[in-house]
């Protein structure tokens, strides 16, 4: 048996014990996944779960203060009463000092401990300004081979913040009405990111509505998203679980044809991997492996090995500069 074909049983018996170990096993894969990020027992595991048979992974962004964690509470017990296992990693801004998750989302989300289908994981950004953490890539592959729905709250969405465009199958945005977003909105890029648009507060009556219409009216104007499809305007409420059932068969529409997201997910992945490490040139020398059968087989695996090339080249350059007179 090859070296690649080991590393590719050790990842599947991996992911097959993950699955027998609950919670529990889940948090510590993780935290090793966080911990080793470059080991090659980790690369193999996130090969394997791209490999599987993946769930659905949903995008909630928005600015701060529209209620994205109260939604998050009505989403898993909407999807948990269909029958549906639920992860939801919730990005959070960082300590300065700790750089650990400032806010800790997980705190706010409300869920049975003893409930194996729901699990519920708080990230800090730390020093990334697209509304992700760079673990949140990784651990969204892992978690998509583990549930049905993975839910990714992000940091408060600006008008630049659209990276969860290019990690999630599905991105809704959050709108809170009477606070001027909708009508920012008709100008800004974030018009070009969501699935669907969520006034979220309806139960406000007047202001929902109107925030409602101008979405609406904004979406007329807007070409459609880059898979073809058009945006989906709607108003639900955490409060009174109004438009909750609506927004989530909104969402449920979409949860077919994950297998090519989840690709398009990898090489970005990849790309933002490559360039943060090594800039655009590093991303250059390798831009000929994502083209690759192996790299379509193996992203992650094959992307350690060029960011592993990379630091053996960086690091022998470095030492032939030292001995140099």
């Amino acid at each position: 048996m090859s070296d690649a074909q080991t590393d590719a049983a050790a990842g599947e018996a991996a992911l097959q014990a993950l699955r027998a170990g609950g919670k529990r096993e889940v948090a510590k894969a993780l935290a090793r996944l966080e911990s080793w990020p470059d080991a090659a027992e980790t690369w193999a595991l996130l090969d394997a779960a791209h490999r599987a048979e993946g769930g659905h992974v949903i995008g909630l962004t928005g600015p701060p203060g529209v209620g994205k964690s109260s939604l998050v509470n009505r989403l898993i017990a909407e999807w948990r009463g269909r029958g549906l296992t639920v992860a939801v990693l919730a990005v959070d801004p960082s300590s300065r000092r700790t750089r650990g998750a400032l806010l800790g989302d997980r705190t706010r989300i409300e869920t049975d401990p003893e409930d194996r289908g729901v699990f519920v994981r708080s990230m800090a950004a730390r020093d990334r300004l697209g509304g992700l953490a760079e673990i949140t890539w990784p651990c969204a592959a892992l978690m998509r081979a583990l549930f049905d729905r993975v839910l990714i709250e992000t940091v408060g969405v600006g008008q630049s913040e659209t990276e969860i465009a290019d990690l999630a199958d599905t991105v809704v945005l959050g709108v809170q009405p009477a606070s001027g977003d909708a009508l920012q909105f008709m100008k800004s890029g974030v018009m070009e990111t969501p699935h669907v648009l969520a006034v979220t507060k309806a139960d406000l009556g007047g202001a929902a509505r109107q925030a409602l219409a101008d979405l609406k009216g904004a979406l007329t104007l807007a070409p459609p998203l880059q898979d073809g499809s058009r945006p989906v305007a709607l108003a639900c409420s955490s409060q009174s679980r109004e438009g909750v059932s609506a927004l989530i068969d909104a969402v449920e529409a979409r949860a077919v044809g994950g297998t090519a997201r989840a690709d398009r997910a990898a090489r970005r992945w990849a790309e933002l991997a490559l360039r943060e490490r090594f800039g655009r040139r590093g991303l250059a020398a390798a831009a000929n492996r994502f083209d690759s059968a192996a790299f379509a087989a193996s992203p992650y695996s094959e992307t350690g090995a060029v960011l592993s090339a990379l630091e053996a080249a960086l690091n022998g350059a470095l030492q032939e500069d030292r001995r140099s007179p």
